[in-house]
């Protein structure tokens, strides 16, 4: 599935990413998530598989497209053709505002696995935190931040103070922002996007060692399926505050809403694609830059089965007989 599936997968990420970067600072981000959405939905239905939706943009009376348990792939259009059955969450233009301000480390996100390989999460906060492949096992999710700051620290043979710990800029981390400071490490804050932070963290020399803090759950479940492919650890718990809440983790099968999930709870599928693509400039990813003959793109694929991590760059010719190839 791996082998055959991934420059397909590569192939919706960068068309989603196009579009969106030609709606790059004109301050809509819904027209900025609308055409990435249009992008890959239409680039997936080219594909030789049967997907399943299972995470979207959100339940089918909210969204034209990409909706949860929405079906894509050619076989929707060509029923008796033998093609692989995948459960896929996509997160179309991760940073929609990021792109409408032209902030950076906006990108287009699919991730991909077997039936069942995925964490159908619901579309909740959820407590996260985030380490690479050298800190799995040294944090826990209920310890204070600095017994978690200390361990991460000593398994990365470095004082506190020189750890960096990613945290959104919201007013619910008030307190987590506190503890970070008083403890010695050092604070990246980020207006959006802890998808691409979480990555970065399992990275080495992008100079993030952990994040923490509450974000989107369908982005926790993403950001599962790239760590297992690059060795990471993420810990993270469902936000439970209002009693529709409860009816929703009802009705997606959820029985547990203090359950730890771990890594492996959110994406425990054996064959894992994870797929992106810059949409502005990032840690991992440049943007999309379009020039004279056409546009390129700086792309990131990682498969957990086959154990490749693939930086792709690549250049989208405009259909001339005139056109030039530079070497930049």
């Amino acid at each position: 599935m791996e082998e055959r599936l991934s420059l397909d997968f590569l192939r919706v990420v960068e068309n989603a990413a196009i579009a969106a970067a030609r709606t790059m600072g004109f301050g809509d981000r819904h027209k900025a998530d609308e055409v990435a959405v249009e992008a890959m939905r239409t680039t997936m239905d080219e594909v030789e598989m049967d997907g399943t939706i299972v995470i979207g943009e959100g339940e089918r009376d909210e969204a034209p497209m990409l909706y949860i348990g929405e079906k894509v792939g050619l076989h929707t259009r060509a029923p008796r053709v033998l093609v692989p059955a995948i459960d896929i969450a996509v997160d179309p233009l991760e940073g929609t505002n990021l792109c409408a301000t032209g902030a950076p480390n906006a990108m287009a996100v699919l991730a991909a696995s077997e039936k069942g390989g995925l964490l159908h999460a619901p579309d909740l906060y959820m407590e996260k935190i985030i380490v690479g492949p050298a800190c799995k096992g040294a944090i826990e999710l209920d310890a204070p931040v600095p017994d978690n700051l200390r361990s991460v620290a000593k398994r990365l043979d470095r004082d506190v103070e020189d750890l960096v710990v990613i945290v959104l800029d919201r007013p619910r981390h008030e307190e987590l922002i506190a503890d970070i400071r008083k403890a010695g490490a050092r604070i990246r804050l980020i207006g959006d996007g802890d998808l691409s932070a979480g990555i970065s963290a399992a990275v080495v020399g992008t100079g993030v060692h952990m994040v923490m803090g509450t974000g989107g759950a369908p982005e926790g479940v993403l950001t599962a399926a790239a760590l297992r492919c690059l060795n990471g650890q993420i810990l993270a718990r469902l936000v439970v505050g209002k009693p529709e809440h409860q009816e929703r983790l009802e009705k997606m099968g959820v029985t547990d809403p203090e359950r730890i999930y771990d890594t492996e709870d959110l994406a425990p599928g054996k064959k894992i694609i994870f797929a992106c693509t810059g949409v502005t400039d990032g840690n991992l990813l440049k943007g999309v830059r379009f020039f004279g003959d056409g546009v390129r793109t700086s792309s990131m694929i990682l498969t957990f089965d086959e154990r490749q991590v693939r930086f792709i760059d690549s250049v989208h010719l405009e259909k001339r007989s005139d056109i030039k190839v530079r070497f930049t």
